[in-house]
């Protein structure tokens, strides 16, 4: 054989050699090859090899739990839109060459690191269950399904994800999230962080929100009112309102730091699970009707249920004292509250002991971490010998309720209460009785009424004060 016969010889069989080897792909992993073989897109022995013709065109392939550890030969699927290859061995996931992927489903791995920047169609991205630090997934603008549970992330960033409508992210590190780009968001778990602060203002279509276990101190929910399923539990919320979400049916925000709870929405007949247990310093819980049944909410034996805010306040103790009318006036102890002289704890703190010798009104004020509670009684110092008092407001406010002469030396026999057109309403025995504003059981209206005091020595005392309501 010639010179020539022979180079021909050889430079022929390097085509086929070259041409060979381009024509099959690399499959290093046998359970990765044995899968292609099942498939359909190979044929044995397991040689570490498969014709790159059978997968370059495929579009969708599932090798999910195949105990595959090596994922080497997947950049040949150049047409792959949907690849499974969760529940394996994988530490390494490389995609960057599968650029027409718009569903990647790879959890329940061992990845840390996953680069999809070239994946610009992403439409779901599963990578829960691994061990990754950091992910990308800016400038996916379809993509709609989001799960990155259970990794090692302290941020994520994803802003500009307008399309995305379910999120978990819970069981990582991230210290901040920012969901205000994610209008059409409905579903939201990202509890298990250090989130201290969550903003879902934006997120008018939310129907589930698990946020639990972090830090937030402030939950703003009056936008969400297609909120359904709301758990927060183990946090630092300390006002919670749910006044707009109407269609709310499972509540938990037990273990917070809760000092208002208001579920006033119209809907609790259909809440089916409320748990509000282990927020030690909630006084009263605002409802629907007070009434109502909550046997099956938690905690079961909580029954300070109310319909207004204003009514929490009633579940402070705080001491009642009547008005007083004297020379002096010494201020007793307290069982609950403390002397002021303003409203609300305001002014001048007053101690039990203290003489009282200038006529005013002092309040008695009690608050616990969340509530306040206050009473009121006036001293009149007086040294004549009767004091007639000049109004009273019978609104069962502790105050004022009755209208009572004041007789230092008991001079007084017996009094006459006429209404104006003369007519007698009340007849007191002595100046120990007083009037509550009432005729025949009927509370009567406000306006000027008329008395008569008799003396002892039968002197007729006559003059007019003011029922005011």
């Amino acid at each position: 054989m010639n010179f020539k016969t022979k180079f021909l010889l050889i430079s022929f069989c390097c085509i086929i050699i070259i041409n060979s080897f381009s024509q099959n792909t690399f499959i290093p992993d046998d359970n990765f090859e044995q899968a292609l073989i099942d498939l359909g897109f190979d044929t044995p022995p397991l040689d570490d090899n498969v014709p790159t013709a059978n997968i370059n065109s495929i579009t969708n392939l599932d090798i999910a739990t195949r105990n595959i550890s090596d994922l080497t030969g997947i950049q040949d699927f150049q047409a792959l839109t949907n690849l499974d290859c969760s529940e394996n061995q994988l530490s390494v996931l490389d995609v960057t060459q599968n650029t027409n992927l718009t569903e990647l489903y790879c959890s329940n791995n061992m990845l840390t690191n996953l680069d999809v920047t070239n994946q610009t169609n992403l439409v779901r991205l599963w990578c829960f269950n691994n061990q990754l630090s950091s992910l990308d997934v800016s400038l996916k603008p379809n993509l709609i399904s989001f799960r990155c549970e259970n990794n090692q992330l302290t941020s994520l960033n994803i802003s500009n994800l307008t399309g995305l409508n379910i999120l978990t992210c819970e069981q990582n590190q991230i210290m901040a999230l920012d969901v205000s780009d994610s209008a059409n968001l409905s579903r939201l778990q990202c509890g298990n962080n250090q989130l201290t602060n969550l903003d879902v203002n934006n997120n008018t279509n939310l129907s589930f929100l698990s946020c639990e276990q972090n830090q937030i101190t402030n939950l703003n929910l009056r936008n969400n009112n297609r909120l359904a399923f709301l758990y927060c539990f183990n946090n630092q919320i300390s006002v919670l309102d749910l006044t707009q979400n109407s269609t709310l049916t499972d509540l938990n925000c037990s273990n917070n730091q809760l000092c208002t709870l208001n579920i006033n929405n119209g809907n609790n007949s259909n809440l089916t699970a409320v748990n509000f247990d282990t927020n030690p310093d909630l006084d009263c819980v605002i409802v629907d009707n007070s009434n109502g049944n909550h046997s099956t909410w938690m905690p079961t034996s909580f029954t300070n249920y109310v319909e207004t805010p204003s009514a929490c306040s009633s579940f402070v103790s705080v001491d009642v004292l009547p008005n007083i009318i004297g020379t002096s006036y010494t201020l007793p102890t307290l069982n609950n509250g403390d002397y002021f002289t303003e409203s609300g704890g305001m002014g001048t703190q007053l101690n039990p002991g203290d003489n009282i010798s200038t006529s005013q009104t002092i309040y008695i004020f009690n608050e616990t971490t969340c509530n306040s509670n206050e009473s009121s009684f006036s001293v009149i110092i007086n040294n004549d010998d009767y004091f007639i008092p000049k109004y009273f407001t019978p609104n069962n406010d502790g105050a004022n309720d009755v209208w009572q002469v004041y007789d230092r030396l008991n001079l007084v026999n017996n009094i006459s209460i006429y209404n104006r057109h003369g007519k007698l309403i009340k007849f007191l025995p002595s100046s120990a009785s007083s009037w509550d504003g009432t005729f025949n059981g009927q509370l009567l209206n406000s306006g000027s009424y008329w008395y008569e005091i008799v003396l002892n020595t039968r002197e007729i005392i006559r003059g007019y004060f003011a029922l005011k309501r």
